[in-house]
């Protein structure tokens, strides 16, 4: 069985988020989904559990961080290719996003940034697979 990973976020308003997700094309395991929690599908291992304030604070005594003023993690996901990396992040601009970063462009490694709408950053990068097969910069 390969590793899964799933990425435990806070935030404000649980439908809000689900309808910014649906909008960037990504969809929910209704197995784990309830009016506390929505389990967002990246890929057959890659999971968000996106958890209601309330529902975070069952799992840590700590603080919820403050995303709009501190950086708590940056996730970054692959894309297919740089037109993906395009396509992606303008939906989440388009959908209730704001820009985070400048757009990274190395050539053989594109990506481009974004806040979701509780202010975790997201990052959306493409590498050009001989580059990464072989080791180096194409």
């Amino acid at each position: 069985m390969s590793t899964m990973i799933f990425v435990n976020l806070p935030v404000k308003d649980l439908d809000a988020s689900k309808a910014f997700w649906t909008k960037l094309g990504y969809s929910f395991n209704p197995q784990f989904t309830d009016e506390t929690a929505a389990c967002l599908v990246f890929s057959d291992t890659v999971f968000a559990m996106l958890l209601t304030e309330a529902k975070i604070k069952e799992f840590t005594k700590k603080e919820i961080a403050d995303a709009s003023k501190t950086t708590e993690v940056i996730l970054a996901l692959s894309a297919e290719s740089r037109e993906q990396v395009d396509e992606l992040v303008d939906a989440a601009l388009a959908s209730g996003g704001s820009p985070a970063n400048e757009p990274m462009d190395h050539g053989f490694m594109y990506g481009r940034s974004f806040q979701d709408p509780d202010h975790h950053l997201w990052e959306i990068i493409w590498m050009d697979p001989s580059a990464v097969e072989g080791g180096g910069q194409a």
